[in-house]
């Protein structure tokens, strides 16, 4: 198969070859503008993340694909699943908004406290050391959707960079091989 692979990589022409690579290099771009897009059009700076752990179950399930919005005018709610960043982290966390604290009178800040449906204690625990409450800047996006299970081949890829690296490789080889 390899070498079916090398030989159909020597017949072409350099002009050939340049077309494919080419190609791909659309492939790679069309993709980075509709996720730029999305970014745009939801105001979140991730659109699409994949639940990682079982915290949220039995709502959302590791490998479940969310789709999030981000309207900052929109004041955060009890009950609304969140995506997350704290400082010190890299990964987001999906939870669900457990209470509000106001502060101040009509134009005071609203801070909010966040726990994992399937998690004992609140998320006091995972927040920078002190802090006791989250504000809009630490929101990624709000949970308008998802598709169940379709984020599993993104966990496959992070747990078994082997995998990844195949796939990409597999992936490359098509699009330069393949003429159509």
């Amino acid at each position: 198969m390899l070498q079916n692979i090398f030989d159909d990589l020597k017949r072409m022409n350099k002009r050939q070859l340049l077309y494919q690579i080419l190609s791909f290099g659309m492939i790679v771009s069309s993709a980075l503008m509709i996720w730029k897009g999305l970014m745009v059009v939801t105001g979140s700076e991730s659109p699409i993340v994949v639940v990682l752990s079982g915290s949220m179950e039995p709502a959302f399930h590791r490998g479940d694909l969310l789709f999030l919005t981000n309207n900052l005018e929109e004041p955060v709610r009890v009950g609304e699943i969140v995506v997350f960043k704290v400082e010190g982290r890299q990964i987001p966390i999906v939870h669900r908004v457990m209470k509000l604290h106001e502060k101040g009178g009509k134009n005071g800040t609203v801070k909010f406290l966040t726990k994992g449906d399937n998690n004992s204690v609140d998320d006091r625990g995972l927040y920078v050391p002190g802090q006791l409450w989250l504000s809009h800047k630490d929101v990624v996006g709000r949970a308008q959707g998802f598709l169940p299970y379709v984020g599993m081949v993104t966990i496959y890829m992070n747990e078994y960079p082997k995998v990844k690296y195949a796939i990409l490789a597999c992936l490359g080889i098509y699009v330069l091989v393949h003429r159509e």
